[in-house]
């Protein structure tokens, strides 16, 4: 794993957004994995290595995460901040096209910028998020994101996240602890805090005051799709799936059985039902 940076603007100013890379520099053939609202790149080190064979594998922390910059105090997280910081990263890695894997916002992210005339984006990868996201599975994300819990030990972190995440009851205990150790930041006092921006939080909530209605940006996508589905979630519904379907003929689709929102893309079946799509083999329609 190589770990580089580049400069973005923002309101104010300029911030520093990381990221990590697998495989070969030379490699034509790029992958960018973006990472969902209260997360890390680091959630996505087993399927880079996966991937690292077949791609260049890019994983930035969006700003205000991992090891990325925070933006400073009125600059707002939200939308347009993050479509612009990854457009400077598309032209720092200097490709014509890249593929893309998205959990959650980092699929909000990748469906925005394929929604463009004239898109880099390739092939597109959504997990465990669409078009149309419910005013209550956003209150209930707003319930927790920016919350700023401190914690005296890396355990009781990891504690804390087996309680916040269901959706990765799959996991084993090293990568529990592989999430734990990537997943904090130390504060001045000594304690442990989660690896992002309380601040977040505050436009998490106000972006909780509505529905997120994309139907006509979902419409406006010509890239191949495809879209896990943990089919217990309640960001992405059961009717949110099929008018996708409806939209997008083409869209392939994987059911990931009794998983929540949203699939940890670290347990083996759902590592394999992506790299076999992005493979163009012939894929699986059960990852559980």
């Amino acid at each position: 794993m190589r770990t580089e940076s580049f400069l973005s603007l923002n309101p104010q100013g300029f911030h520093r957004v990381v990221y990590h890379e697998w495989g070969a520099v030379e490699n034509e053939r790029v992958l960018v994995c973006v990472h969902g609202l209260a997360r890390n790149s680091r959630d996505f080190d087993e399927l880079a290595l996966a991937l690292s064979r077949d791609y260049r594998v890019v994983c930035p922390d969006i700003v205000g995460r991992g090891q990325s910059d925070w933006l400073p105090v009125g600059s707002p997280y939200a939308m347009p901040q993050y479509l612009q910081d990854m457009v400077a990263l598309l032209a720092r890695l200097n490709v014509k096209q890249v593929d893309w894997i998205g959990t959650s916002m980092g699929g909000l992210i990748g469906m925005a910028l394929a929604a463009y005339p004239n898109s880099p984006i390739r092939r597109l990868v959504l997990n465990d998020i669409g078009a149309f996201v419910s005013q209550d599975a956003l209150q209930r994300i707003a319930g927790y994101v920016g919350q700023d819990p401190r914690f005296e030990s890396v355990d009781a972190v990891e504690t804390h996240l087996r309680e916040l995440y269901p959706a990765f009851a799959g996991l084993s205990d090293k990568q529990w602890q592989h999430l734990a150790r990537q997943g904090v930041r130390r504060c001045s006092d000594g304690t442990l805090a989660l690896h992002y921006d309380p601040t977040i939080g505050e436009y998490t909530r106000a972006l909780a005051a509505e529905d997120i209605d994309l139907w006509t940006l979902w419409q406006q996508v010509r890239c191949p799709q495809q879209l896990l589905w943990g089919e217990a979630s309640d960001v992405l519904s059961a009717d949110t799936v099929a008018r996708m379907q409806q939209l997008q003929p083409t869209l392939d689709l994987t059911r990931c059985s009794g998983i929540g929102h949203a699939p940890s893309l670290m347990e083996s079946q759902q590592i394999q039902a992506v790299v076999a799509w992005l493979r163009q083999s012939k894929v699986s329609n059960d990852c559980a």
